[in-house]
């Protein structure tokens, strides 16, 4: 077992902690069983979530056993959201999302060996409960004056929305959770976000309350912002999915990519399994040639075979380089290049018309002179082959899988046109 306390502030995924004294001993006499929920409010997990797992697997590798909890039953009900209620969704829909969001959670854990993962779920423990047993034998270990000063509900009792009692009883559930966990698995510490503490500690509330010896913890990762203000995980089109169909491996890909170089070395620690002498190595590369980007192609490649395999990290990585004339436009998959193409300007057309017309038409020039004056100094190219004359007309043997056109101007600048009368 390596100090992973140690490791986990090096990549500064340690913001709360209910005794690192005592949870770094844990580790180190350890194994310790431990847990992390996600609940399906959705269909798909997001790169808030990815953090989550990521920690699991590092505490993993350090020795130590996960349990995977998608939450059943806390997904019908929904933790407090900072403004307003929830909309509840049907059980049948909640029972779907289990399913997805255990599938993209278990490639990412190792389900063999003495530190095995274990996926859990707890409407298990939930569903055959009364509300008098609950009542009884769980909610009377509860403080309601403590319970409103938790963060997520205060606020929401000082906002116009208020709260329902079904958002106010989410921490009862979720520390009900930890208790269950402790009781069947021997789990003794629940990881989640530090915006979560005060349903993580509801649990270590709860459990020393029914057993008052019990040694649990609680571990809280930050929250991650961006240098330039914007929230992290959401780009202009949204949020970033894991969900290949909710978000393409190619925009997963171009998200890393794109990373601020004052945001890239954070990202190598959070995210990257790699060395701390790895990271350094590109840190140095970005501090001194950051046009080259090493540090983002390095964690974009390593994300995107973490998330969707390499296979498709492979597809991406050529669509990258093709549409900047690195490669043949022609030899990538549709699906692959579809992907590429929404993530650029783009524009639909009935039929083909001068190529001037189509540069003016999707914005890559001011107007139809400026197209002119762009074709004549040969900075124009249409699949990447350079437009010869100020009259040429792309021919509809040209487009790509009988539906595109890449148009470019200069080095890097990019667009797309998809024919759909042709």
């Amino acid at each position: 077992m390596t100090d992973i306390v140690d490791e986990l502030k090096w990549r500064g995924l340690i913001a709360l902690s209910t005794d690192e004294d005592a949870l770094r001993k844990a580790f180190a006499d350890g194994p310790v069983t431990f847990y992390c929920g996600f609940d399906p409010t959705a269909p798909s997990l997001h790169l808030g979530n990815l953090v989550q797992i990521l920690t699991m697997r590092r505490i993993q590798d350090a020795g130590h056993r996960p349990l995977g909890l998608v939450g059943g039953a806390t997904g019908l009900i929904g933790d407090p959201k900072p403004t307003a209620e929830r909309t509840l969704n049907e059980p049948e829909i909640v029972g779907q999302w289990v399913e997805r969001l255990r599938a993209q959670i278990q490639p990412l854990l190792d389900f063999e060996g003495p530190n095995a993962a274990v996926m859990v779920n707890n409407l298990d423990w939930t569903q055959g409960m009364s509300a008098i047993e609950f009542l009884r034998d769980i909610g009377k270990h509860f403080r309601v004056n403590k319970m409103i000063a938790k963060e997520a509900v205060s606020r929401r009792l000082n906002s116009d929305a208020g709260i329902s009692y079904t958002e106010f009883s989410y921490q009862i559930l979720q520390g009900m959770d930890f208790l269950e966990l402790y009781r069947r698995y021997g789990c003794t510490l629940q990881t989640g976000g530090s915006d979560q503490w005060g349903n993580l500690t509801s649990g270590t509330d709860l459990i020393h309350r029914v057993d008052p010896d019990a040694v649990v913890h609680a571990l809280g990762t930050p929250l991650i912002t961006k240098a330039d203000g914007t929230k992290f995980g959401k780009t202009e089109s949204g949020t970033i999915w894991l969900d290949p169909e909710m978000t393409t491996p190619y925009a997963f890909y171009q998200f890393w990519l794109n990373a601020d170089d004052r945001d890239v070395s954070k990202f190598l620690r959070i995210f990257s399994f790699k060395s701390r002498e790895e990271i350094a190595e590109l840190e140095r590369l970005t501090e001194e040639r950051p046009q080259a980007r090493a540090a983002q192609r390095a964690l974009a490649e390593e994300l995107t075979t973490l998330v969707h395999g390499a296979e498709q990290t492979a597809a991406v990585v050529a669509a990258s380089k093709a549409l900047f004339g690195q490669g043949e436009l022609s030899e990538l998959d549709e699906r692959t290049l579809a992907a590429a193409l929404s993530e650029l300007p783009h524009i639909q057309v009935a039929e083909l018309g001068p190529v001037v017309d189509l540069l003016a038409e999707v914005g890559l020039v001011a107007s139809k002179s400026a197209a002119r004056r762009t074709v004549k100094e040969g900075g124009a190219y249409v699949n990447n082959v350079k437009v010869a004359g100020e009259d040429a007309v792309p021919a509809a043997e040209e487009l790509l899988h009988g539906r595109w056109l890449v148009l470019r101007r200069g080095k890097k600048n990019l667009a797309a046109v998809e024919v759909t009368g042709a």
